[in-house]
């Protein structure tokens, strides 16, 4: 134990005497703990539960009721969070405060409130309509200043801007007054507008009882408790109630089935980081050896053993792994709990509606912990390699002052190349499987195989110095001679580029996967207006109401198919589009709709169309010049129709569909209707089109053709940002190695004439060869699981092609631009040297 003690001790001093490098080992083992820890720290405060969302949603109440939609079937699930709507029961009407009242029982006490949208001017606002002075809405919104808003007042949240005494101007109704500025528990970045009578527009999204919906807080005599609910779901109502939160129904509870995938995919992941912190932290471990050289050698000298030796080079990774590990969790931790505050108030758009909850702080404390064992566990093992070299070191010859002699393994290079076939044959068998975590997998044999191969290849490339003028023939017999420290950084470099690229190539190709695989029946920019079933009196009002609101703009009609007893029919074809089997409705028109579809006048599609023959837009779906229809039908039998069709070119590169004419139609046994617009137009952002026509008709639908929206995934720069740290703070290690290695030839230099600027080209000459040669490794190995990686990220079933897409730009900066930065990092590197006795 004392010998333990007195390697902490000696441990502890040399870390404080060598700062800077010190500084290095704690930052490359912290960062990957840091990072972690934050992310599961913030997940965990970011993740408002129900009961910690209690006081928001009910105040004071014991229940909140939220009212469904006409018509509609509510079931909650026995969880009592989530629910359903739909079913074969009858609808019911919604009930009036009497009737819920009459519900909870005679004892029960309701206050109404109201969530929607308040619009301002082009922008809009979430709005509560309730009365905040009433005791039940106690602790549902922050008063931070003025007052709780009466009639014709308002209070505004901070996100809006306004102070008590400012108007409020909602769109077509007079100014409001606002008394006071109010907060959510937990959503600071929310915009919302709180009184008791607003002019709230009806919002269009989905029924969702979290959001928007009309209903009550109640007060009641007893607890609605979980077999209330059902009563109140069929009355139309969404209950959230206290009991339920506190004291949830019982159902059992299924242990996880052992998933074998997620274990590989988590052992993969630990291998990973561990191997590249190792690597990465382990030239800077190799450092403090080369500096104690001599200190370890006079504790050796007397008396000192091998297994002493060892113990005091890992004793610095204890001290430093643990001392990064500590100062990690504990910035992870605060930055998971500040986090979530900056994000929710700062870090979300203007018009964004509800920004990232925020709930109390919560450490995830069994995760947090596994992650600062693993840093501890990190620390050790990059201090191994050291520690065994310590133990074997010459002490005559390090006492003497000449450098070890450090003889190769000549059984490596087989090791090598037998795990880099045996992780190419694994990774052959891996890329067929569904999933991409065997790929995953695979990949960490042929790192382990390239980092094995490593030394070989430096001995191999060294042989080309000869051709180098000569501050760079130096730097490069330097890294060969010093193999053992060159190989560990060209590894990490390896390790490193190889995850960025392989990272890079799959995320690449699924972008381009998905951008291929977009496919519409209509072109981008076409606005879409459907009629459903509706009487031809309530057709033609609706049509008429759509030309006046958009004055000037052409409108193509579509057709609505139905049978003489008036069910109506949908018109579909199966076709495959880029390996995956799609299903398209086609559309009934003439030639004004033709000529929207396909951008153009066509004369032959035109003609064909006039003879009686439908026009398709996909290749795949003609059979010897017929098209195979599909008539299917909610209340009808099913039919099958051949039809004679004609291919054509669309307005766009990814739409397809067909168009048939109504004269082939109603030789089927069809009659057609007259129920759907189209026009070429774009609609602005505030438009109110879809509420507009809603008023006479709740039956239509307004849809947009916006086209493929998505862009390449931004993240992908940011692993090369990751990847730039890692690179060059390695590579930087590795240099202050070399320079440190290369004190003896630069004093020596110096001697002869050499200037300061010769003995910088030659440490950058090593930070090029290193970066340089680990980035070409990385670019090979990257490329070959990025392309593995691929297949099981772009295909969905059988018969499906992978998608292999190259980000070329993204490549050349990964193979170029982290060698380059790493050797400008290497060029302002202080590398002038006393001049020193040599010792031969």
């Amino acid at each position: 134990m004392s010998a333990v003690l007195a390697a902490l001790r000696i441990a502890r001093r040399n870390a404080w005497r060598s700062r800077g490098r010190s500084a290095l080992i704690m930052v490359m083992i912290g960062l990957p703990v840091l990072v972690i820890t934050t992310m599961l720290t913030f997940v965990e405060t970011v993740n408002v539960t129900a009961q910690e969302g209690q006081v928001a949603t009910l105040g004071a109440a014991d229940a909140r009721l939220v009212r469904t939609r006409e018509g509609t079937v509510l079931r909650q699930e026995p969880n009592g969070g989530s629910w359903r709507t739909g079913g074969d029961e009858a609808a019911v009407s919604r009930l009036g405060t009497a009737e819920v009242t009459a519900l909870l029982g005679p004892d029960a006490r309701l206050i109404p409130f109201n969530t929607g949208v308040l619009r301002l001017g082009t922008e809009r606002a979430d709005a509560l309509e309730t009365d905040l002075r009433d005791p039940l809405t106690k602790g549902v919104l922050t008063l931070r200043e003025g007052r709780f808003p009466a009639a014709r007042e308002v209070a505004v949240t901070p996100a809006l801007g306004l102070r008590p005494g400012d108007l409020l101007r909602p769109s077509g109704a007079a100014p409001l007054t606002v008394v006071g500025v109010v907060e959510h528990p937990h959503r600071p970045s929310l915009r919302q507008v709180v009184g008791p009578d607003l002019p709230l527009a009806e919002p269009e999204e989905f029924f969702s009882p979290g959001e928007y919906g009309t209903g009550w807080l109640a007060d009641t005599a007893k607890p609605v408790s979980w077999a209330d609910v059902p009563t109140l779901n069929r009355a139309g109502l969404h209950v959230t109630s206290r009991a339920m939160l506190t004291d949830p129904p019982r159902t059992p509870v299924r242990g996880p089935a052992f998933d074998v995938q997620s274990v590989v995919g988590l052992g993969t992941m630990v291998i990973m980081v561990v191997l590249v912190t190792v690597l990465l932290a382990g030239p800077a471990f190799a450092v403090g050896l080369r500096r104690r050289r001599r200190e370890l050698a006079e504790i050796a000298a007397q008396g000192g053993s091998a297994r002493h030796l060892r113990a005091i080079v890992l004793a610095d990774g204890l001290v430093l792994g643990g001392a990064a590990t500590l100062a990690a969790m504990g910035l992870g931790i605060g930055a998971g709990v500040i986090g979530p505050h900056v994000v929710a108030r700062w870090g979300v758009g203007a018009g964004a509606r509800w920004g990232p909850a925020v709930g109390p702080a919560d450490v995830p404390w069994t995760p947090v912990l596994c992650v600062a064992a693993l840093g501890l566990l990190t620390g050790l093992v990059a201090a191994l390699v050291p520690a065994v070299q310590a133990a074997r070191q010459n002490t005559a010859a390090v006492l003497a002052g000449r450098a070890p002699a450090v003889a190769d393994r000549r059984g490596w290079p087989l090791v090598g190349v037998a795990l880099v076939l045996a992780g190419l044959g694994a990774t052959v068998v891996a890329r067929r499987q569904p999933g991409s975590v065997w790929v995953l997998a695979s990949a960490v044999l042929v790192l382990f195989g390239l980092v094995a191969l490593t030394p070989w290849l430096i001995g191999y490339t060294g042989r080309m110095a000869a051709r180098l003028r000569l501050p760079l023939r130096v730097s490069v017999r330097d890294a060969v001679r010093h193999r053992s420290r060159t190989a560990s950084a060209v590894a990490a470099v390896m390790a490193v580029t190889a995850t960025v690229v392989a990272v890079g190539i799959g995320a690449h190709s699924e972008y381009m996967d998905r951008r291929n695989a977009y496919t519409s029946a209509r072109p981008t920019g076409t606005l879409a207006i459907w009629g459903g079933t509706m009487a031809d009196a309530t057709w033609t009002k609706l049509r008429a109401e759509t030309a006046r609101l958009l004055p000037g703009v052409p409108l193509a009609a579509g057709h609505q198919v139905q049978d003489a007893q008036g069910r109506r029919y949908v018109l579909r074809y199966t076709m495959r589009w880029n390996g995956t089997k799609t299903r398209r409705t086609v559309a009934v028109g003439d030639q004004v709709l033709l000529g929207l579809l396909q951008g153009r006048h066509d004369p032959r599609a035109a003609a064909a169309l006039a003879s009686g023959k439908a026009v398709v837009f996909d290749p795949a779906a003609l059979r010897d010049g017929k098209l195979t229809l599909r008539a299917s039908s909610t209340s009808g039998p099913p039919r099958k129709l051949d039809v004679p069709a004609v291919l054509a070119t669309p307005a766009d590169e990814h739409q397809g569909g067909a168009l048939l004419p109504r004269a082939l139609v109603e030789r089927a046994g069809f009659s057609t209707a007259e129920r759907q617009l189209y026009a070429m137009h774009r609609l602005p952002a505030d438009s109110t089109l879809g509420r507009d026509l809603a008023k006479v008709t709740s039956r239509v639908t307004v849809a947009a053709e916006e086209g493929y929206r998505n862009v390449p995934d931004p993240g992908l720069w940011g692993w090369l940002a990751g990847a730039l740290v890692l690179v060059v703070g390695g590579t930087l290690a590795a240099t202050r190695l070399a320079a440190a290695d290369m004190r003896p030839e630069q004093a020596t230099m110096t001697a002869i004439g050499a200037s300061p600027g010769t003995s910088r080209v030659v440490v950058a000459g090593q930070a090029l060869y290193i970066a340089g040669l680990g980035a070409l490794m990385g670019l090979v190995g990257g490329t070959v699981t990025g392309v593995a990686l691929s297949r099981p990220m772009t295909t969905y079933g059988a018969g499906d092609p992978a998608t292999i897409a190259m980000p070329w730009p993204f490549l050349i900066a990964v193979a170029v631009g982290l060698p380059v930065l790493a050797t400008l990092g290497a060029l302002i590197t202080r590398t002038g040297q006393p001049l020193t006795r040599r010792l031969l």
